[in-house]
């Protein structure tokens, strides 16, 4: 407790105090003589890092170690206290930064007691460590702010979604409704009449699937399956589904994925963001125009596609509203097509529950350019031979053309079974003759888990027959080579199999 002083160095103890603690339990207190110094108990050291001498040779004493944004604030908290001749506890609660540079939490309660002329005072104040209940309370703020911010979001998207449910039934029904009483209509107006009942249904029905995907995958409720894919041939099935789209605008699709990429994903979504983004490109190109596809390693085990056109293009105010879903709009294609917009908030969606990342590059009038990355699997050969100088030759072969991948060597099915388990290669190379279970019966039993024929086969056989053909093809054997081995041919397939 200070002893009588005078009021310039009473302010001077007050702003100069600290009592700080680490919890609930450990607190520190100052004192100060009639020269205006200030003392603090031990408990200041484990507070502050600072001893008593070094706090009061700071050279704006315990100002030094506060915030400075919080300075300001306390002296003039302080100078209201001491002015208030009525007011007689003052709680401050500010931060400071430690010796260490640690930030801490103050609540500093300060009494005043005056002599019977309220001339004189006497101060004590006791400061307490409160940065876990502070972090608590920020962190709490945060959060509320985020469910806030999340319910906003909500009711908008709930706004938006009922316009775009409500809005097509009104076509459908006037449509209906001219049908059932204008019965002489001409069968050109009823075929046409149709067509828009049909065009506005499957829009609704699209956007309907697309919403149920999109909450399954916020809740959780829909789990991805990832299994190793080819690039080329997912990609190719999604221009397969687009065909009619591309056919009525006589839209070029150029793709440019090498076989040998392959991306670990759940298939049925995979196709669903490259259908998506095949589509939009598609939709807002022009009539004869190219839209190109393309897929290659990006890093860190990623796999990016790109999928551009030189059609309408994005504006700048709409390009923050792409894949938010509170912000759902859609925008007619070249030809009028229309479209849930909600396409692209799922497939961010997707992307991200795959561990990638999606972005885009649009210019108004010049087309657009959509990137994703998604997993691919790691690179690897399964070589399974016995014989060690066919293996050795297979190895410098794969050294030399395809560096960049993992080499894998196992001389029986049955480790080549448990290495093909944990992580599917990019090619195997089998040998007919191999122990305890032949070249045949492992590929058989690596086709019973692989129906699609997705991991590539190349087979070394002891002599190429008709029959032996008709074999290895039916299991889908991409390649047969008979021994002994043509090695310069050997690496020429591997390379344009692979590279």
């Amino acid at each position: 407790m200070p002893k009588k002083s005078q009021d310039k160095n009473i302010l001077f103890n007050i702003e100069s105090s600290i009592l700080f603690a680490n919890g609930m339990d450990d607190f520190a207190f100052w004192t100060s003589n009639d020269k205006g110094l200030i003392t603090y108990s031990d408990g200041i050291l484990k507070i502050t890092g600072y001893t008593s001498k070094e706090l009061n040779r700071l050279p704006d004493k315990i100002y030094s170690i506060i915030f400075e944004d919080d300075v300001a604030n306390i002296k003039k908290s302080l100078a209201d206290f001491l002015a208030d001749k009525s007011c007689t506890v003052l709680k401050l609660i500010y931060r400071i930064n430690r010796k260490d540079n640690i930030v801490y939490w103050i609540k500093e309660n300060i009494t005043k007691e005056s002599d019977i002329f309220k001339k004189k005072y006497s101060i004590k104040g006791v400061l307490v460590n409160i940065s876990e209940f502070q972090e608590e309370i920020y962190s709490q703020k945060k959060l509320v702010n985020t469910f806030k911010d999340l319910n906003d979001s909500k009711d908008k998207f709930i706004s938006i979604l009922s316009h775009d449910l409500r809005a097509p039934f009104t076509s459908i029904l006037g449509f209906a409704e001219i049908l059932l009483n204008e019965p002489n209509l001409s069968k050109s107006e009823q075929t046409e009449f149709l067509n828009y009942i049909s065009d506005s249904s499957q829009n609704q029905l699209q956007l309907i699937n697309y919403l149920l995907d999109w909450s399954r995958l916020q809740t959780g409720r829909l789990k991805l399956e990832p299994v190793k894919l080819n690039a080329q041939t997912t990609v190719y099935n999604c221009i397969s589904s687009l065909t009619g789209n591309s056919i009525r605008k006589n839209i070029d699709i150029q793709v440019n994925v090498k076989n040998s990429l392959f991306v670990l994903a759940d298939e049925r979504l995979l196709m669903q963001v490259i259908n998506n983004l095949l589509s939009n490109a598609i939709k807002f190109s022009n009539q004869d125009e190219t839209v190109e596809i393309s897929a290659d390693i990006f890093s860190n085990g990623l796999a990016e596609f790109i999928i551009k056109d030189n059609g309408m293009g994005i504006s700048e105010e709409n390009k923050n509203k792409i894949f938010k879903v509170e912000k759902s709009f859609s925008t007619e294609g070249t030809n009028g097509e229309k479209g849930t917009g909600l396409g692209l908030s799922l497939v961010k969606e997707i992307v991200e529950k795959h561990g990638g990342s999606i972005w885009f590059y649009s210019e108004l009038g010049k087309g657009s350019e959509f990137h994703f990355t998604i997993p691919c699997t790691q690179k690897i050969i399964l070589i399974v031979a016995d014989n060690p100088i066919e293996r050795k030759n297979i190895e410098k072969i794969i050294k030399e053309g395809c560096s960049s991948y993992k080499l894998l060597i196992t001389e029986n099915g049955y480790e080549a079974l448990e290495f093909i388990m944990e992580s599917p290669p990019s090619l195997i190379i089998v040998d007919q003759n191999l122990p305890l279970m032949s070249g045949l019966h492992l590929i058989e039993t690596i086709r019973k888990e692989d129906r699609n024929f997705r991991i590539p086969i190349f087979a070394i056989v002891q002599k190429i027959s008709e029959e032996v053909i008709s074999v290895y093809q039916s299991l889908g054997v991409d390649e047969l080579f008979q021994k002994p081995v043509d090695l310069l041919y050997f690496s020429d397939v591997i390379q344009k199999k692979l590279n």
